[in-house]
């Protein structure tokens, strides 16, 4: 999904006076740490960069992330790292309450909120109460899920990533992808994600 004015208006209205350290340490809270599967040792790191309420990014995990992790990730060949880039204020909540369950259920929460897309990220004036109750699911109550949306440190950590990978990749639409570095935008079919796997910088 390209970025508009919109999105560009919704991040300068939501971090007023944001100012990013370049080369700023690793955040403390460990709910801003890094989101990934597969090994370490992967010779390839493919960084997809999305929003939750994109329905380009929705197709990638609905239709070819499967396929990914079963004959890239599990297999050795990449590691996959997932960073937040919403693009609106629903997004934003997603990517807050998926970032405060516990870390082994992140990939499966996102995969629950792709394929669910259509339920909860265009109920129009039901978003909120809608995201609640797939988060109740993945074991949040409600309780929990409104701290979350009212903890301003957290909402404002991803939206400083998202201006960061902004500065450094320019990502101009979701998803896009770094393949160690190399980028690329839009929804890869598998054999074209194969091929920039494959070509994809050593170092």
């Amino acid at each position: 999904m390209p970025i508009t004015r919109r999105s560009l208006g919704f991040i300068a209205a939501a971090t007023p006076g944001l100012a990013l350290a370049q080369g700023a340490a690793p955040p403390a809270d460990p709910r801003l740490g890094v989101r990934s599967t597969g090994q370490a040792t992967a010779p390839v790191t493919v960084t997809e960069f999305f929003s939750l309420t994109c329905g380009h990014c929705a197709a990638f995990h609905n239709q070819v992330w499967p396929q990914v992790k079963l004959e890239l990730v599990n297999t050795g060949r990449i590691r996959m790292v997932w960073r937040d880039f919403p693009l609106d204020g629903v997004a934003l909540a997603a990517a807050a309450i998926a970032r405060a369950l516990p870390e082994e259920r992140y990939e499966a929460f996102i995969g629950t909120l792709f394929q669910t897309q259509d339920r909860w990220a265009f109920a129009q004036g039901r978003q909120i109460d809608e995201l609640a109750r797939i988060a109740a699911l993945a074991g949040m109550d409600r309780a929990g899920f409104d701290a979350v949306l009212g903890d301003e440190a957290l909402r404002r950590g991803i939206l400083e990533q998202r201006v960061a990978a902004e500065r450094e990749f320019q990502i101009r639409a979701t998803p896009s992808f770094a393949f160690n570095g190399r980028m690329h935008s839009g929804n890869l079919p598998f054999a074209q994600f194969v091929r920039l796997v494959q070509d994809a910088p050593r170092t």
